[in-house]
């Protein structure tokens, strides 16, 4: 997360671990600006994304990558709030880089299991998560950062994927892992439109 108001922030417990505000406080004192972290993040995911495509133990490497890009997640919004480094164009960097990480990783995972149709439904359906709590702060309510499958949950099982994989070939994992994500972004989109439905009537409730 990047630059955003306080209500609208994902819930992070790791915001809170004594580490992350050290390495929060070392950013902010070399002056790395939050937009700055938000274009790195990509910068992982495309490594990740290259490192999915090549066989074998390279998928430890994408592994690193996606965990590195969450890092990247973390930092830029805590520079941003906790060190008051918000800029103009914060809002912007929050979101794109995001989508255009989601869907370096997971249509490159969807390549990866030689399933590039699933891959690529499976980043749309990321999309489209992120669409719906956007469109809820547009309707001025709280950004809804509710699962099954959030962007947390997405990278964990892309993470699970990539390890599992690299250590065996006995059954896809990758083919399990974009799958679950998939079916899983779908599923979310269902849970937070129904919220935001919900929401809307009990504001505006009907005459």
């Amino acid at each position: 997360m990047s630059e955003q108001p306080l209500a609208d922030r994902r819930p992070i417990r790791t915001r809170g671990a004594s580490w992350a505000q050290q390495i929060a406080h070392l950013l902010a004192g070399w002056n790395i600006t939050p937009n700055q972290i938000s274009v790195l993040s990509v910068v992982f995911a495309a490594a990740g994304a290259w490192c999915m495509l090549r066989p074998g133990w390279w998928l430890l490497g994408a592994a690193l990558c996606i965990q590195l890009r969450l890092l990247c997640n973390l930092f830029d919004g805590m520079v941003a709030v906790e060190h008051d480094r918000q800029t103009p164009t914060g809002a912007i960097y929050n979101e794109f880089p995001d989508r255009v990480a989601d869907s370096l990783l997971i249509v490159a995972a969807g390549y990866a299991a030689g399933q590039p149709a699933l891959g690529w439904f499976g980043a749309l359906a990321a999309a489209l998560t992120a669409y719906i709590r956007v469109f809820g702060g547009a309707c001025q309510l709280p950004q809804d950062f509710r699962g099954p499958m959030a962007k947390p949950q997405r990278m964990a099982v892309l993470t699970m994927a990539c390890l599992l994989q690299a250590m065996s070939n006995a059954l896809p994992w990758m083919t399990f892992g974009v799958g679950i994500i998939a079916a899983g972004s779908v599923l979310t989109c269902v849970t937070r439109t129904r919220a935001l439905s919900a929401a809307l009537h009990a504001r505006n409730p009907a005459p």
